[in-house]
């Protein structure tokens, strides 16, 4: 090591640098002149017929490719592989989608949810629904416009310009929502002279990176589809889920009931006063729901003695099961809850993953064989002892003996609920099968669409600093390897469900803002999960709060924020 004081010798004035060095995270250094796009630096160091880069985290701030450099940097690539080269992908893609469609045809799109093999449901606005052919014509000109390599430029503009530009293209919900806003200034993309604001505001630099997209019809709307990050130079076969897309759709019809179109017009009703109104009616919708599914389960007793329950994280699967348990006892059944934990095999018989670390999401961490022959023997009236396990010693022990009338309803919830590996000595039509997830279609505007994981997410962290004592960057570092395990083991079988239960509520960000923001502003800047927690404070910006006490006792979203009187509730056998 130098020391300053003894070697003062060796410091000489020199000539100013003219270049600018980029220090990418694999150890390579590259130089060129100063006001340099990252894209340059990109291009160069990484091939071309590899896995796209479309952004980079620059000196641990995310950044698009189009920034000219003007000092040394320290550069993370964000390649399609990842969520936020694929947030980057299809927020560029939506904006040529929507040029295109004013281009030809002087109509508006609005993109409604997400699709599980990858890509947007879409609709035209105030015409009728794109035919085959028009729909055909639109993905030729954007595949035109791909091929030419358009810049998508950005302008920091004033608010009042911002909105001023939405309100002559009549976009009425980014209107309302950015005259809601505090900010004095908002960054916009353009392409082809079309402006429009988007959450997260980085994209793609040029419609060049947009090699991979299908448009498709997919009634009533229409499919962009694009790449999934586990395959991010391919697109999967487009898959119809019709039980997926009714739930939306019944949210849908739970919004038109509230009147609430999009967030700007839910933070309107919050302003004025309306929140206990909203919060009231939204659980209506959830407890009506729950009873129908009870009703249905109990019209079917005769032979559907199984209900299994299943959903990905922070879907509020846990409540949901105890008010089903209510409405089912409501309904005369007795519902008796077995826990699936209690079947893992011995620690050292449990499978491993890749990384040789314990994998008890795999099915095969369960005692399959005596699982389902305890289920037979407890359908048949029969005397059974059930185990208990016990995650210490990762033992299983004796648990209590039980036996079932004619009455019970067994009731398991676990992540593997709607696999039909799980139950192979129950015939199928004898058990009952639902779906649990948080499938919300509040949008920002029509656009910026609120994605169901980020709904998740956001409760996640909130449980988990309250009742788990995480804090939000170590809950967010789990995250990844959560969702790895939903995209293996739930959603593949989500449609075997016989009903779904969506468990979104309108007005929960509102209620989850002050209890999230603090814990995602004690993120360290500099570490991998800042840039994950800057993205959510700028999501839930767009939220105005509204007052947690609102929430009732057995509401889904206790669950998360606490103080369920379903939390100790067992039923009694």
């Amino acid at each position: 090591m130098v020391e300053n004081n003894n070697h003062n010798h060796l410091v000489q004035e020199c000539e100013h640098r003219q270049d600018v060095q980029v220090r990418f995270s694999d150890g390579r250094v590259f130089c060129a002149p100063g006001g340099t796009r990252l894209e340059s630096f990109v291009k160069k160091a990484f091939p071309p017929n590899g896995v796209p880069v479309v952004g980079a985290v620059v000196n641990g701030r995310i950044a698009e490719l189009s920034e000219p450099l003007i000092a040394d940097v320290d550069v993370e690539p964000i390649s399609l592989a990842t969520e936020d080269g694929m947030r980057m992908y299809h927020r560029a893609l939506t904006l040529l989608l929507e040029v295109v469609a004013r281009e030809l045809f002087h109509a508006h799109i609005a993109v409604d949810h997400s699709l599980t093999f990858g890509g947007i449901f879409c609709r035209v606005l105030d015409r009728e629904p794109f035919t085959e052919k028009e729909i055909a014509q639109i993905e030729d000109r954007m595949r035109v416009l791909i091929a030419e390599n358009l810049p998508i430029t950005r302008e920091t503009m004033p608010i009042a310009q911002v909105i001023a530009n939405a309100r002559a293209q009549g976009d009425d919900s980014q209107v309302l929502l950015l005259r809601q806003t505090e900010r004095q200034e908002a960054r916009v993309h353009v392409l082809r002279g079309v402006k429009h604001y988007f959450l997260g505001r980085i994209m793609a630099p040029s419609t060049g990176y947009l090699k991979h997209f299908r448009v498709q019809s997919y009634p009533p709307g229409f499919v962009l589809q694009f790449p999934r990050r586990d395959r991010p130079m391919g697109l999967d076969p487009i898959q119809h889920s019709p039980k997926i897309t009714a739930v939306f759709r019944e949210y849908g019809d739970w919004l038109a009931r509230l009147g609430i179109s999009d967030t700007g017009a839910l933070n309107q009703d919050i302003l004025e006063g309306h929140a206990r109104e909203i919060v009231l009616v939204a659980e209506a919708l959830h407890a009506q729901r729950i009873a129908e599914i009870a009703s249905t389960i109990a019209a079917r007793r005769e032979r559907a003695r199984l209900v299994t329950i299943a959903g990905p994280s922070s879907s509020g699967k846990t409540t949901f099961a105890r008010r089903l348990t209510i409405q089912l006892l409501a309904n005369g059944l007795r519902p008796f809850p077995i826990g699936l934990d209690d079947y893992f095999l011995s620690r050292e018989d449990t499978p491993r993953d890749a990384n040789g670390e314990y994998d008890f999401e795999n099915l095969r961490a369960l005692d399959l064989e005596l699982f389902n022959q305890q289920l037979v023997a407890l359908v048949n009236g029969e005397r059974v002892t059930l185990p208990r396990y016990n995650f210490e010693t990762g033992e299983r022990e004796t648990g209590p003996t039980v036996q079932l009338t004619a009455h019970h309803v067994l009731l398991i919830e676990g992540i593997h609920g709607l696999n039909p590996n799980l139950v192979t000595q129950i015939p199928r039509d004898h058990i009952f099968r639902i779906y649990v997830s948080a499938l919300t279609q509040l949008k920002l505007d029509r656009l910026n669409r609120v994605a169901t994981s980020d709904t998740r997410l956001v409760r996640r962290i909130v449980r988990d600093a309250r009742a788990r004592g995480y804090s939000a960057g170590q809950t967010i570092t789990r995250w990844e390897s959560v969702r790895r395990g939903e995209d293996r083991n739930i959603f593949p079988y989500q449609e075997q469900a016989d009903v779904m239960f969506n468990s979104a509520l309108v007005y929960e960000m509102s209620v989850l803002k002050p209890l999230t923001e603090p814990l995602l502003r004690q993120v360290e800047p500099g570490t991998p999960q800042y840039i994950e927690a800057r993205r959510l404070l700028t999501f839930l910006e767009w939220f105005e709060p509204a007052d947690a006490t609102f929430v009732p006792e057995d509401s889904i979203l206790r669950e998360f924020i606490g103080g369920s009187v379903l939390a100790d509730f067992v039923p009694h056998l």
